[in-house]
């Protein structure tokens, strides 16, 4: 018990630091935009336009690919596709293609795919994408399979749910609101050259810059191999901002259906330039700060502008009370949890040492690669830092087996994720989601491990091909029963 209480302040510390520093970096470019992305999804589109390419009732050849195509243009972690899954979810589409970008988009997308090869070898990112592929398909099959009476149901409820609104049709201007906000999305997330890169610098005096960060950097450490990334002047500056967001949309959302406020529009004033702040290049530089406007910066203030007059000119006011309103309910939905889960990692990290993984993942066995999507879960790094982690346990002898099956559960799950999905679907769903994925990213690890250790490849393609027909054969046989009555 002593040793608990002595322990109790560093856990504490742990968490608040985690925390800190995932609200700095990563909630503002990824779920901003993510949770507006999901709300014109629910309000503005119609359910036959989700049904017609990721509905039930959708072929198996087009549902499944076409969601795994949605997916892979995605730079974003688990946290920010939680959102996006719980749109089109919500908008009808079916729970198997659903499951399929939920978990294609985090492990396999372009971005990811490059990096990875670039980083660790394209060997690696070849396998990534195929076995993402198709386990992403398989695992939506399974769950379409095992969950298809809840599916049917859910489907009838947002028949009656939107009927009304898919009457309507999908507006021009509706579309382009909701394209604008995937251009910003991706404008702030992609790694390139043309977003990443500063056009124009200059120097803002002040003095007292280095003692401000020097005092953050004792608050919230920086420890790259844990995962730690500190909180910079920027960050500080964007939790704030965040702060009287959530004040203003309390205030100013909670009954937009009456009408917006000075309040709504203080709230969006103040996501504007939260976005914009957060688009900025800052570097700490003698005597004060150095800013620089890039890419990235221009494509999020040409979206804003583009969003601006969009939703003045083309969308009604209904339309735009409507988005407000179901952006606002998806906030309180997942936001909340998100925030217990990265702080529960935070604690988690204080007493979990990735040299314990090292010690069990140096061999390609089950327990090995177990251990991979162990720490995956516990350990979460946001998108595309994974990938150098990654090249840290190869340098530090983790085999390449367990180390894909790190790679494909680390963008998947977390526990913040696990306790998002569980809001959205229910936990009997959301475990079996989570055992999926946690057997399919050490079948992987094995698989790739195995030829990595000499097996003949056709052995294992016939392997992994002989599984999907299996597969396809039961859900073939399930079908056929449900249509009968069986």
């Amino acid at each position: 018990m002593e040793d608990l209480l002595s322990l109790l302040p560093a856990l504490i510390r742990g968490g608040l630091g985690n925390l800190a520093a995932y609200l700095a970096a990563h909630v503002l470019l990824c779920l901003l935009p993510a949770f507006c992305i999901a709300g014109a999804m629910a309000a503005l589109i119609p359910k036959e336009t989700i049904t017609r390419f990721l509905g039930r009732q959708t072929p198996k050849a087009v549902s499944y690919p076409a969601a795994a195509a949605a997916g892979s243009v995605l730079a974003v972690c688990s946290c920010t596709i939680v959102p996006l899954f719980a749109g089109i979810y919500r908008k009808g589409a079916g729970l198997g293609p659903a499951t399929t970008f939920l978990f294609f988009a985090p492990a396999a997308n372009i971005l990811a795919l490059v990096y990875t090869g670039g980083i660790i070898g394209v060997d690696l990112a070849v396998a990534r994408l195929l076995l993402s592929l198709t386990f992403a398909i398989g695992i939506g099959l399974i769950m379409a399979l095992l969950f298809r009476a809840d599916d049917s149901a859910r489907d009838r409820a947002t028949d009656a749910l939107f009927s009304a609104q898919a009457a309507a049709g999908l507006s021009r201007g509706a579309l382009a609101f909701l394209l604008v906000w995937i251009g910003l999305l991706l404008a702030g997330t992609l790694k390139v050259g043309l977003l990443t890169g500063s056009l124009w610098q200059f120097d803002l005096a002040w003095a007292g810059s280095a003692d401000w960060q020097a005092l953050l950097d004792r608050l919230v450490p920086y420890d790259a191999s844990r995962g730690e990334e500190g909180v910079s002047l920027q960050g500080a500056l964007l939790i704030g901002l965040l702060g009287g967001i959530g004040l203003s949309a309390r205030l100013g959302l909670e009954n937009i259906e009456a009408g917006a406020n000075g309040w709504t529009r203080l709230c969006l004033a103040l996501v504007a330039l939260t976005l914009l702040v957060a688009a900025l290049s800052v570097q700490a530089v003698p005597g004060g700060l150095r800013l620089g406007l890039g890419g990235k910066f221009l494509g999020v203030a040409l979206a804003l502008a583009v969003l601006t007059w969009l939703g003045s000119r083309h969308l009604t006011a209904e339309d735009r009370r409507a988005w407000l309103w179901e952006s606002w309910r998806f906030v309180k939905q997942i936001f909340p949890l998100l925030v217990i889960g990265v702080f529960v990692v935070g604690m988690i990290r204080v007493v979990l040492r990735p040299e314990w993984i090292e010690m069990v993942a140096g061999s390609n066995t089950l327990l090995g690669n177990l251990a991979g999507v162990g720490f995956g879960v516990f350990m979460y790094f946001p998108t595309l830092v994974e990938v150098p982690i990654a090249k840290m346990f190869l340098d530090l002898g983790m085999h390449r087996g367990p180390l894909l099956a790190y790679l494909m559960s680390d963008p998947e799950l977390s526990l913040q994720s696990i306790l998002i999905i569980t809001a959205i679907i229910g936990r009997t769903k959301t475990w079996t989601y989570v055992g999926l994925v946690a057997l399919f990213s050490a079948a992987a690890g094995l698989t790739y491990g195995a030829w990595v250790d000499g097996a003949p490849p056709l052995l294992l393609v016939l392997g992994i091909g002989g599984a999907m027909a299996g597969l396809g054969l039961l859900l073939a046989a399930a079908n056929r029963f449900s249509a009968k009555g069986v």
